[in-house]
């Protein structure tokens, strides 16, 4: 290797590596930052949920409800977390070239959120697929994806369109599947009550939406035990 291209590739590897530490530095700054901004909110969600269970008519100087405010504040703040997050978050360095063009199959992964119209959870299973166009995403990534989309108020309908956009905007594949089976709380606790209801939704895009094949194997993949 003459000189030349020796210091070519030296300085390259300390870019790389410069970048790759500020990109940390970074994230810790955000996280850091995201984790004051919970803290400062916390009085604030503490003496809401002080005043709900007042109204309840519950006594909130009683021994197992004194730190209940508190306890209920900071659960709030991570079963929303998802709004402070986003995708390129997460992504860092995980994107990969790789000269791979068949289906990949992500399926069983679990899923938990609340329900904005009754803020109650949902929880089931999602299956994701994708079809690389000359890149691939780190596997647990997707699961990821799924968490930032699921911690936030949502509808089913909704959440499964986002992870699918999601993916397909970060990886720009030939096509991305999305199935989400999930059990509504708000239709096993209240309403109806019905215990064994199941929601199914599904959102396609690309060679997904335009192949009915293609669909088809997504579809059988993803529903075999």
């Amino acid at each position: 290797m003459s000189t030349k291209v020796g210091d070519i590739v030296e300085e390259f590897q300390s870019e790389r590596i410069t970048d790759n530490k500020m990109s940390t530095v970074h994230r810790h700054h955000e996280i850091s930052r995201k984790e004051s901004e919970d803290e400062c909110r916390l009085p604030a969600l503490e003496a809401a949920y002080t005043d709900i269970l007042r109204h309840l008519g519950e006594d909130t100087d009683r021994e197992g409800l004194l730190r209940t405010p508190l306890r209920a504040a900071k659960a709030i703040q991570f079963l929303t977390k998802g709004y402070h997050e986003t995708i390129d978050d997460i992504l860092n360095n995980a994107i990969f070239d790789e000269d791979h063009e068949e289906m990949v199959i992500v399926k069983d992964i679990d899923m938990f959120s609340l329900c904005e119209h009754h803020m109650v959870p949902f929880f089931g299973k999602v299956h994701i697929g994708y079809i690389p166009n000359k890149k691939v995403v780190g596997l647990s990534k997707l699961a990821r994806i799924v968490e930032i989309f699921s911690r936030r108020l949502q509808v089913q309908e909704r959440l499964t369109k986002q992870i699918a956009t999601g993916i397909s905007e970060a990886l720009q594949p030939k096509g991305v599947a999305v199935v989400i089976e999930a059990a509504h709380m708000c239709m096993v606790m209240r309403g109806v009550q019905k215990m064994n209801s199941r929601t199914v939704t599904s959102a396609m895009l690309g060679v997904y939406l335009e192949d009915p094949k293609t669909r088809e194997e997504f579809l059988y993949l993803s529903q075999r035990t």
